[in-house]
């Protein structure tokens, strides 16, 4: 069976493994997407034994509840479900750690999120469909498959598709609630960014790669693929491998022998920050010069063979990065105008826009609630990094004078034109810029831990015995 990459281009999102938090400190599962790190459970109270263990493949678990979370209860088969999925997905490490202590993890897990959404509760943050909508089928796109394959296989491995999507609401409810709660609190200073580019220029063998530019041939696997099967379009991803590596022109390689939806784009992936692309990518190529061959490596889709189009390095004197000039129509959401009437209206404007009846300029000056209205919608040249991941995600799919669907972000609705693309070297602003983002990003992810901490530490948790049988 293979699992699904359950992450999210979205701020503050990531997957993690139950494998680190019972090891390693404040860490996951693999199963749940979230934003920022956990409480240790290391450093959590003991949890008694009705955190059962984990129960025999195809066993129903005994219900009870576990715990409650300020009178909000958590069932033993929450704790079971979280645990057998992790099981599934987190391969032989997962495997080794001990039962009580994965049923510990997921339990502290449940409880510190439980209490999270309790807190955008009370704030009145919600999450409406269309936002689900997006999200998964982000999803889709990361697992380069259809949405309905996406249904399948999240069933193929245990969930419903409205617990899937639940799922997903919540880790989106947990993304908008750190970003009003944690985001406006950090800060970077001048003499912080003068460090971190001095640092970076001393000693270069150690610089953060800041941008990658990639691109891949997918050989896909079928799900439910026999052994013999796998074996074969291996063996055709490692002659794909192979003509790469003897200089083949790689986007005519992807073209031909890609089951990638970005086939027709070369296969490229476009330039974007690392933390941005998957990890199973960045490991792949992290040691490779540009133009280098990687792979191929397995995900849930296939067999990705990856060439490393670009690199570029803050601090470097004649580092480059591919700039894009983007324009965009921004409506946004409240109570005159939901997230479903923002997207009907900005689909109505590309069909205008694409049938020559509107042009985009026109519409943003009428309509655009931004201050880039004034001119047309024109956000300028800008680097890799610089807008919120969903608006980047989509912008980096499409091509010069092409218009996107509408993209929903923590800002509202956006609809996204390319104008255009070109190498460019960065400015000494544009590198204190791109500094200040990493040094943000490092900061956050310490700022979301105390966090974490501080609502784990206000909640109410009363812990359940298991009833004696």
């Amino acid at each position: 069976m293979r699992h699904l990459r359950l992450s999210l281009p979205l701020a503050a999102l990531s997957v993690l493994t139950l494998a680190s938090a019972a090891h390693a400190q404040g860490r996951g599962i693999t199963d749940i997407m979230r934003g920022g790190p956990a409480p240790s459970v290391l450093t959590a109270p003991p949890v008694p034994a009705q955190a059962a263990p984990p129960q025999p493949q195809g066993q129903r678990p005994a219900e009870y509840i576990v715990a409650l979370v300020n009178s909000e209860p958590i069932t033993n088969t929450e704790v079971q479900s979280k645990v057998q999925r992790a099981l599934r997905q987190g391969g032989s490490e997962i495997q080794r750690i001990p039962p009580d202590q994965l049923a510990r993890a997921a339990l502290e897990r449940i409880i510190s999120e439980k209490a999270q959404l309790q807190v955008a509760q009370e704030r009145g943050i919600k999450v409406d469909d269309v936002a689900v909508d997006q999200a998964e089928q982000a999803v889709a796109r990361q697992n380069q498959v259809s949405v309905a394959d996406l249904r399948r296989r999240v069933v193929a491995d245990g969930m419903t598709v409205d617990s899937f999507r639940a799922e997903l609401r919540s880790q989106l409810l947990l993304s908008r609630l750190r970003e009003r709660e944690v985001e406006p609190k950090v800060t970077v200073t001048d003499l912080e960014v003068d460090q971190f580019l001095q640092d970076q220029r001393n000693n270069p063998g150690a610089s953060t790669i800041e941008n990658i530019n990639l691109a891949h041939v997918l050989v896909g696997v079928p799900e439910n693929a026999s052994d013999a099967e796998i074996a074969k379009l291996q063996q055709k991803a490692d002659a794909v491998a192979k003509r790469a590596r003897a200089g083949e022109d790689f986007a005519a390689l992807a073209r031909e022998m890609s089951d990638a939806p970005d086939k027709k784009n070369g296969g490229t992936l476009g330039e974007r920050r690392a933390d941005r692309y998957p990890p199973l990518f960045v490991e792949a190529t992290q040691s490779l010069p540009e133009g280098g061959i990687g792979g191929p490596v397995r995900s849930g889709a296939g067999f990705h063979i990856i060439k490393v189009l670009s690199k570029s390095q803050l601090g470097a004197k004649d580092a480059t990065v591919t700039q894009t000039q983007v324009r965009h129509i921004l409506l946004l959401t409240n109570d005159k105008r939901t997230t479903a009437q923002a997207v009907a209206e900005l689909n109505d404007f590309k069909r205008r826009i694409e049938a020559g009846t509107a042009n985009f300029a026109g519409l943003a000056r009428d309509n655009s609630q931004d201050g880039s209205a004034k001119d047309g919608g024109e956000l300028g040249w800008s680097r890799p990094g610089q807008f919120v991941p969903e608006f980047e995600e989509a912008m980096n799919r499409l091509q010069p004078g092409q218009v996107s669907d509408p993209v929903v972000s923590r800002f509202g609705v956006h609809l996204i034109q390319v104008e255009g693309r070109r190498e460019a070297k960065l400015s000494q602003d544009e590198q204190r810029a791109a500094a200040r983002a990493v040094l943000r990003d490092r900061r956050l992810e310490e700022a979301y831990d105390t966090w974490t901490q501080e609502v784990r530490a206000r909640a109410y948790v009363e812990y359940r015995e298991a009833p004696q049988s």
